[in-house]
C-alpha cells in the first residue's frame, strides 16, 4: 500500500513521524550544573525551557543537548565505559549523523516535542571537564548538539526522531 505523502511544514508540527532517521536510546537530567547527568525513564520538554528538573534548563539557545550513541562509541573505543550522560548530554540517539545537522534544522520527536538545532559543539567548561581530564580529549566540542524547544511533549528511550533540514516550507 501506498504510504501517504507529508508536507515537510505539517511534518514540522505534527505529532507523530514517518521514516524516523534516529532512536532516542536514553533520556539523561541533572540537579547541579558541572555533573553528569543520570538516566531517567521519561521527561517533560517544555517549550523555550528545555527539560524539566534539568540543571541546565532554561531559557537561551542551548535549552536541550544531544549526542549520537556511536561518537560517543567510538570516541571511547574500549578504552572507557561511559553511561548515558557521560558528556552531560540530554538525549543520546541512534542513528544521528551530527554531520548532517545544521543549526536552524529541527528535529521532530515522535508523539513528542520539537527541538530546533541552535549550535553545534560548544567548549567544555573551563578546558577541564571529567572526560577530558580522563582521556585527554573530549568530543562535545565537535559532536554536540544543541537545541531549544519550540513544542513541549515527553521524551522517552525508544522514541523515534525525525531530522528536518531547513527550509520547512
Amino acid at each position: 500500500m501506498p504510504r501517504p505523502s507529508h508536507n515537510k511544514s505539517a511534518s514540522a508540527t505534527s505529532s507523530s513521524t514517518v521514516d524516523a532517521a534516529a532512536t532516542v536510546v536514553a533520556v539523561c537530567i541533572s540537579t547541579h550544573k558541572g555533573e553528569a547527568k543520570h538516566g531517567v525513564v521519561s521527561a517533560e520538554c517544555r517549550a523555550g525551557h528545555g527539560l524539566v528538573g534539568d540543571a541546565h534548563a532554561g531559557p537561551g539557545p542551548r535549552q536541550v543537548s544531544i549526542m549520537a550513541r556511536a561518537d560517543v562509541l567510538q570516541f571511547a573505543a574500549g578504552r572507557l565505559e561511559l553511561a548515558p550522560g557521560a558528556f552531560g548530554e540530554n538525549l543520546l540517539l541512534d542513528d544521528m549523523d551530527v554531520s548532517t545537522v545544521r543549526c536552524g534544522d529541527r528535529l521532530v520527536i515522535e508523539h513528542g516535542p520539537v527541538l530546533e538545532i541552535t549550535a553545534i559543539g560548544k567548549e567544555c567548561h573551563n578546558h577541564a571537564c571529567a572526560i577530558r581530564r580522563a582521556m585527554g580529549d573530549c568530543i562535545m566540542p565537535r559532536k554536540g548538539v544543541f537545541a531549544r524547544v519550540i513544542r513541549s511533549g515527553t521524551i522517552t528511550a525508544g522514541q523515534a526522531v525525525r531530522h528536518l533540514p531547513q527550509p520547512f516550507a
